[in-house]
């Protein structure tokens, strides 16, 4: 498997040679893209069509317990088989600055992925699609700019699934209970937002 990792990695990861639009496309991608997680949560919480407001609220939570879980897997995974870094073994080419800590799984594949699996679980699936081939997008630049391996990425993949897994779990025990509770504080702080007509009740 460590070959294979290695393969693949080679295969990927971008060289002195690489175009400059391209490190820079995958600099982008790599860093800032996945923002899209915190502002999709936000805006589906404070805006929808007023039949799709729970519903919305309530995808938005499983979401929000599905990534706390599977980052608490990767923590524990983390610990548990610790794997360093390409650039930490002086491997391939680094082209993005990172600490050299522990590689295996990806915290940003594991979030984007996770996210992605709850819509294709919970929404629509042409969104959770959408969003997975961003969340593979993601997992490309970070091995292309040589601070993953391959099977980082994998892993986040495999964590993200079983972070929503144990959401959907979780949901059954606690979950409506939280959607209230949760719902009361918001319309409590964001009393003035909601009687200006600014965000959703």
């Amino acid at each position: 498997m460590e070959e294979i990792n290695r393969t693949l990695f080679l295969w990927i990861n971008a060289t002195p040679q690489s175009p400059a639009w391209l490190l820079s496309l995958a600099t982008f991608i790599a860093r800032d893209l996945i923002v899209i997680v915190p502002l999709l949560i936000v805006g589906m919480w404070l805006w929808a069509p007023s039949h799709r407001v729970m519903p919305q609220r309530e995808l938005v939570l499983k979401t929000g317990i599905a990534l706390l879980y599977a980052l608490t897997i990767s923590w524990c995974v983390g610990q548990l088989l610790p794997h360093p870094r390409p650039f930490a073994i002086g491997f391939g080419h680094q082209f993005l600055a990172h600490r050299p800590d522990d590689s295996y799984p990806s915290d940003h594949g594991t979030t984007i992925f996770t996210f992605a699996l709850a819509f294709v679980f919970w929404h629509r699936l042409w969104s959770g699609v959408l969003l997975l081939a961003i969340g593979t997008t993601i997992a490309w630049s970070r091995v292309y700019l040589g601070v993953h391996w391959p099977m980082d990425m994998v892993g986040g993949l495999l964590v993200g699934l079983l972070g929503c897994l144990t959401s959907h779990l979780a949901w059954q025990v606690y979950g409506t209970r939280l959607l209230s509770a949760l719902h009361q504080a918001y319309r409590l702080v964001f009393a003035l937002p909601i009687r200006k007509g600014w965000v959703q009740q």
